[in-house]
């Protein structure tokens, strides 16, 4: 698939991102190599290939599920900044 300037400028309007006229040019190239580079690893047969999470087949540690009493409130909101009736308060972020 290749990309031309129009199309960066286009992509970098609508991402508010600014890039000089001089730049155009050589993203579109970047980007078309890099579209290029998906289209070949989409030809790769991957059938009855399991998927994986790691290079390393490793396990996790287990611990048992074990309800607690949640610890010394006094001790979690020490390094609280700010604190009231045992709870974190944090600036209003939602209008």
């Amino acid at each position: 698939m290749a990309i031309d300037a129009a199309t960066v400028r286009k992509v970098a309007r609508l991402a508010r991102i600014a890039e000089p006229e001089d730049r155009l040019e050589p993203l579109a190239k970047e980007l078309s190599g890099i579209l290029n580079w998906i289209e070949q690893l989409n030809e790769v047969d991957t059938d009855g290939v399991e998927p994986m999470t790691s290079a390393v087949a490793t396990s996790l540690p287990m611990r048992e599920d074990v309800v607690t009493e949640g610890g010394d409130p006094a001790r979690v909101l020490a390094n609280a900044p700010k604190t009231a009736g045992g709870f974190f308060v944090v600036p209003k972020v939602v209008e």
